[in-house]
């Protein structure tokens, strides 16, 4: 049996830490570095990459003069560190020297006794929110990463190892694309059926959310309480992170009673979304499918179902881009006030209902590959990265 080593990501990579990036130099599309935000992160992982080969912001030499900025090498792997971010768990790999922003953390082998993608796919393993401070904004910082064990085997193993990874990331990539192309063909009947849920001019009986809907946000609970066990899932934005491909909440890793929860239901058909911090752009909005109590970071849209359908309030909402409504304060965040005087058109509830029907025939093709990117995909990771994330 192969003498595997174990090591501290500390003692085998090198960490390579952010440069501040004012404004005034971001925006330029062309110079001889790209530099690295966490968006160019979350866009690259959305389009099912691993290689970092595109930004919104490149630097020439004299802006990295400037900044004093820390060129990073090549094949770094490059992940958020702070805020909302950083529970997403998404990694990516540098393609070209490049700077990253100070919200960002890179790291790297120090030699070629560990490969690069190696690593990659052992960090995606890592949540990073298991090592972040207990403060508002969570963060890590490099000295607790540093103390992460990882078992090492030979080149040779971790060559088969990443073949394989590789092979099963294709596999993850096409079911992926099958159930963008899923969600796009219900946002396209939704569109043939109704027009633009917020066209002015359009046939139907027209409203505002807070004439046809109630808004609720959820309320905080102290630790020995989230999670005191009772029948009603308590559900965290990182609950919603975790739910990437889904479109529903059905449970959670938290539960309380129904005296906790009390008037703080969120009941079934209940369009939830975050509210507060980057989170608000990730886009991660889900349907209730059983009653739940939620934290304060999430609020709640409930349809009047005599007048709106919970499918067609989802689909309505999974085309309001919620950036645009952000109030501009240090911590992004949207209020009742931001919600409530949303125009949305009301179709007769007869069609809303036919929507409905027709989003649940989708939704089986939608399962089958949720069940595959979950559960088959993962056990067959676990199974060869097992050796190197096992405590």
């Amino acid at each position: 049996m192969e003498d595997i080593k174990i090591k501290l990501l500390g003692e085998i990579c090198e960490f390579y830490s952010g440069t501040g990036f004012p404004k005034k130099f971001q925006g330029n599309l062309e110079g001889k570095y790209p530099f690295y935000k966490v968006g160019d992160i979350s866009k690259s992982a959305d389009e099912n990459k691993n290689f970092l080969t595109k930004s919104d912001n490149y630097v020439d030499e004299r802006i990295v003069k400037t900044l004093k900025g820390k060129i990073v090498p090549p094949k770094t792997i490059v992940f958020a560190k702070i805020g909302e971010a950083l529970k997403l768990n998404r990694r990516m790999i540098t393609s070209t020297e490049c700077l990253i922003d100070n919200n960002v953390l890179g790291i790297k082998p120090k030699n070629d006794s560990i490969l690069a993608e190696y690593i990659f796919y052992f960090m995606k393993f890592v949540k990073l929110e298991n090592y972040s401070e207990s403060t508002t904004v969570p963060s890590v910082r490099k000295s607790e990463l540093e103390k992460i064990k990882i078992r090492v085997p030979s080149i040779q193993n971790q060559q088969k190892i990443i073949s394989i990874l590789e092979n099963i990331d294709k596999t993850k990539k096409s079911k992926t694309e099958s159930l963008k192309k899923l969600n796009e063909l219900i946002k396209a009947r939704f569109v043939e059926m109704f027009g633009d849920p917020q066209d002015s001019k359009s046939k139907w009986k027209k409203s505002t959310i807070e004439k046809c809907c109630t808004l609720k946000s959820g309320k905080t609970l102290p630790r020995n309480i989230e999670n005191e066990g009772g029948n009603i899932p308590y559900v965290k934005v990182k609950d919603m992170n975790s739910l990437e491909n889904t479109t529903y909440i059905t449970t959670s890793t938290r539960f309380v009673s129904d005296k906790t929860a009390n008037k703080s239901i969120f009941p079934v058909g209940t369009v939830i979304f975050p509210k507060r911090g980057g989170a608000i752009g990730t886009n991660k909005k889900k349907l209730t499918k059983v009653p739940i109590c939620a934290d304060l970071n999430i609020m709640g849209v409930i349809p009047d179902n005599t007048r709106i359908s919970s499918y067609y309030l989802f689909e309505y909402f999974n085309m309001v881009d919620l950036n645009t409504l952000n109030n501009g304060s240090s911590v992004p965040q949207i209020n009742n006030k931001d919600i409530n005087p949303l125009n949305i058109n009301i179709p007769p509830l007869s069609l809303q209902n036919e929507f409905a029907n027709f989003v649940h025939q989708v939704d089986k093709s939608k399962f089958e590959n949720i069940v595959y990117l979950n559960k088959t995909l993962s056990s067959k990771i676990l199974s060869q990265l097992g050796d190197a994330i096992r405590d």
